[in-house]
């Protein structure tokens, strides 16, 4: 059962948060699950955040940002990569979690056909870019309904993890932002270990 509306309807950065430990399932064209529980995601909140992409406005390329929680905003980046994240907060305030890394799950074998990658392969899902190339993840879900009955992408409830367990730091790649937003701690991460000693 995917997690319901409010879930995602909170503060983004609570939503970074308890999203670690929960698990993303994608359903492929075959009925077949392929899904990975999240590690490492990034809190983008809104037109002030010079980080995130609404700080331009409403765009055709973020416009499911801008949309009601709950939803898929899926954006390409650098002319080959596609990006994932799960619009949270208020419908018409845009602000986002971009995740950045999955431990798999269901699927592995068809994630690493899609990733090209040998079996004894790790680094299969650290990136956000490579957990969207594993799970078969493009632009055909940008505004995809997470919550609805009959979705092919959502996140369904996993592991409750303790703060212990939560690391923060600055978010990825923010080279040209300037500060405070280049800094603030709002990444996210549990370590894959700690899930992969979980019993499911």
């Amino acid at each position: 059962m995917p997690l319901p509306r409010p879930f995602f309807e909170r503060p983004t950065l609570q939503v970074a948060r308890d999203l670690l430990g929960q698990r993303l399932v994608r359903r492929e064209t075959s009925g077949k699950r392929t899904s990975g529980w999240i590690t490492e995601t990034e809190a983008y909140i809104g037109p002030q955040d010079l980080a995130c992409h609404a700080r331009a406005g409403r765009t055709v390329r973020n416009a499911a940002m801008w949309g009601a929680a709950g939803h898929a905003y899926v954006y390409f980046t650098y002319g080959m990569h596609w990006c994932l994240n799960l619009v949270t907060q208020a419908d018409g305030f845009p602000a986002a979690v971009l995740l950045r890394g999955l431990l798999a799950a269901e699927g592995r074998s068809r994630m690493l056909r899609r990733r090209r990658m040998p079996a004894e392969s790790v680094g299969l899902l650290n990136g956000p870019a490579k957990l969207c190339q594993a799970l078969g993840i493009d632009g055909s879900l940008d505004g995809h309904d997470l919550c609805r009955s009959g979705a092919r992408l959502w996140v369904e409830p996993w592991l409750d993890l303790p703060d212990s367990a939560v690391t923060l730091g600055p978010r990825v790649g923010l080279n040209k932002v300037p500060e405070p937003w280049k800094s603030l701690p709002w990444r996210f991460r549990v370590s894959p270990l700690l899930l992969a000693n979980c019993d499911d």
